[in-house]
C-alpha cells in the first residue's frame, strides 16, 4: 500500500504543477469515474442520467473550493467527453430525446456563479466591464423569456448563453495564478488534441455502433454523413461536428505554445481528424489564427512555429494520401473555389436574406428559450438551429440586450489586440488569435454558445489576465 502511494505521488509530481498535486482531489476524480463506468457495466446505465450531472456538480464544487486549477482542467474535460458518455448510454439503454445528461458540463461551469457575484461590487474597478455588459444583455434575455416563453427552455438558454460569461469572468478574476492557469490550459488541450483526434480518426474508419445510433436517432444524416464507415463526418467524442471543429482549432493553435514528446503524435491525428470533419468554418478560422499568431510574436519565436509547421506537415500529409481519406478531404477543399454552388452556402446566404431585416426589426428580443421549442407530436423539446450567431443575439436579446452582450465582445477584442504581451508570450498570442478567430465565425454559427462560446470568451479571458498579471509585474517588480 506504501508502495503504491509513493507511486502515485511520483506520478503526481513528474506531471502536475504543485497547485495540481492534491492526492484528495484525485481520489475524488477517480472516484467520479469509477462511479460512473461502474454503474454502466452493472446495469444501471439508465440510472446514470440523473447520477452522472449529479455527481459532476458535487465534484465540481468541491474542487472548486478547494483545489481551483484542477476545477478548470475538469471542466473542460466533461465538456469534452460528457457527449460520448451520453451516446454510450442511449446505445445501452434507449434514446433518451432530452438529452438529459448534457446539462452536466453547464452545471460544472455554473458553479462559478459564486465568483461573480462574490467580486461583483468590485468588477468594473478591475477591469471586467466587458464580463458585466455581457451579463446585463443576457440577464434582459432572461427577463424578456420569463414573459413570452416556457420557464423549462429559458433555464436552459439562461444555461446556454450565462455559462461561458461567467467562467471567464472566473479566469480573469484568478489573474494572480496566470502561469499555474496557462499551464493547465496547455496540458488539458494537448490531452484532448490527442485523445480525441485518435477517437475522431476511430470513428471515421470503424463508424462505432453507439456513433451510428446517435446519427440515425438524431437524424443528422443531410450534416453529418451516413451511418457508415468512411462515411461520416468527425465529431469524435463531442455532441456534434460544429463543437469538435472549435475545440480542435483552438487545441491545433494552442499547441504551437507547448513543448514535449506528445507535440508531433498529438498533431498528426489532430490534425487529420480536424479535416475530416470537413468543418470549413474551422478550418478558415485556424488559418486566420495562424495569421494573427505570426504576425505578433518575435522573430525567433516565429522561425520556431514555422519549424514546427514543418514538421506537422510531414507528419500529417502522408496520412492524407491514404485513400478513402483523401478522396474527402479534397472533395471538401473544392468546394471552397464554388461557393456559390454550395448548399451550405446557400443555405447559410438565404437564412441571411430571410432573417436578418427581422432580427433587426424585433427591437424587445424574443427573449431566452425562444428557439428551445415544443414538438407538438413527441412532447419532447427541441432546438431550432440558427446559422448565425449575429441574427441569434438580436432574434433572442433583442436591441436592449444584444447592443451590450456585443458591446462587451467587441471591448474585450479592442482590448486584448492592444496588449504588448504576445510578443514574449506565446501563449498570449495564441490565446488572443483563438479568441477573435472565434468571433469572427459569429457571422455563420452562434459560436458564443455551449464549448464553443467557453473556447470565446474563455481563451479572451486568459488573455485578460495574462495583461493584468504582467502589468502587476512591471509595476511591483516581482511576480505576483
Amino acid at each position: 500500500m506504501i508502495s503504491q502511494q509513493r507511486l502515485f505521488n511520483s506520478f503526481l509530481k513528474q506531471n502536475f504543477s504543485p497547485q495540481e498535486r492534491s492526492p484528495q482531489a484525485w481520489i475524488v476524480i477517480f472516484g467520479f469515474i469509477l462511479l460512473t463506468v461502474a454503474c454502466y457495466f452493472a446495469g444501471a446505465a439508465a440510472m446514470l442520467r440523473l447520477i452522472y450531472p449529479v455527481a459532476a456538480l458535487l465534484v465540481a464544487i468541491f474542487l472548486y473550493l478547494r483545489h481551483p486549477i484542477l476545477y478548470i482542467g475538469f471542466t473542460w474535460w466533461i465538456w469534452f467527453l460528457t457527449p460520448l458518455a451520453t451516446r454510450l448510454v442511449d446505445y445501452r439503454v434507449g434514446w433518451d430525446a432530452t438529452r438529459q445528461m448534457l446539462i452536466a458540463p453547464y452545471l460544472v461551469v455554473f458553479v462559478t456563479i459564486g465568483t461573480f457575484f462574490r467580486h461583483l461590487p468590485a468588477a468594473y474597478r478591475q477591469g471586467g466591464l466587458p464580463f458585466l455588459l455581457a451579463f446585463a444583455g443576457v440577464f434582459y434575455g432572461f427577463l424578456v423569456g420569463l414573459v413570452y416563453n416556457s420557464p423549462i427552455p429559458v433555464a436552459r438558454g439562461l444555461l446556454d448563453w450565462l455559462s461561458p460569461v461567467i467562467f471567464a469572468f472566473h479566469l480573469y478574476t484568478n489573474w494572480r495564478d496566470y502561469p499555474s492557469y496557462r499551464q493547465n490550459f496547455q496540458r488539458v488541450f494537448l490531452w484532448c488534441v490527442l485523445i480525441t483526434g485518435a477517437y475522431g480518426i476511430f470513428q471515421f474508419v470503424v463508424a462505432p455502433e453507439w456513433d451510428k445510433y446517435w446519427l440515425i436517432e438524431s437524424k443528422q444524416f443531410r450534416s453529418s454523413g451516413n451511418p457508415v464507415p468512411f462515411g461520416m463526418r468527425v465529431w469524435s467524442t463531442m455532441h456534434s461536428i460544429g463543437p469538435f471543429g472549435a475545440v480542435m482549432q483552438a487545441g491545433l493553435l494552442l499547441l504551437f505554445t507547448s513543448s514535449g514528446s506528445l507535440i508531433f503524435p498529438a498533431s498528426a491525428v489532430g490534425y487529420l481528424s480536424f479535416l475530416l470533419t470537413q468543418a470549413r468554418t474551422n478550418w478558415g478560422g485556424w488559418l486566420l489564427g495562424i495569421i494573427m499568431i505570426m504576425g505578433s510574436v518575435k522573430a525567433r519565436i516565429q522561425m520556431r512555429l514555422i519549424t514546427i509547421i514543418l514538421v506537422m506537415a510531414m507528419c500529417v500529409v502522408p496520412l492524407l494520401t491514404i485513400e478513402p481519406i483523401s478522396k474527402v478531404v479534397a472533395t471538401r477543399l473544392e468546394t471552397f473555389s464554388n461557393l456559390q454552388e454550395d448548399g451550405s452556402f446557400k443555405d447559410r446566404s438565404g437564412s441571411y436574406d430571410k432573417n436578418l431585416s427581422l432580427a433587426l426589426a424585433n427591437v424587445l428580443g424574443n427573449g431566452l428559450g425562444n428557439i428551445w421549442k415544443v414538438n407538438e407530436k413527441t412532447g419532447q423539446i427541441e432546438v431550432v438551429v440558427i446559422d448565425s450567431g449575429i441574427l441569434d443575439m438580436f432574434f433572442t436579446l433583442g436591441w436592449f440586450g444584444a447592443i451590450p452582450y456585443m458591446g462587451g465582445l467587441i471591448l474585450m477584442i479592442l482590448s486584448v489586440s492592444k496588449y504588448g504581451e504576445a510578443r514574449f508570450d506565446s501563449f498570449v498570442s495564441a490565446a488572443r488569435a483563438i479568441g477573435i478567430s472565434s468571433c469572427t465565425q459569429l457571422l455563420i454559427g452562434s459560436g458564443m454558445l455551449s464549448v464553443a462560446g467557453m473556447i470565446l470568451w474563455g481563451f479572451l479571458a486568459m488573455a485578460m489576465a495574462a495583461h493584468k498579471y504582467y502589468q502587476h509585474e512591471k509595476i511591483t517588480g516581482k511576480r505576483v
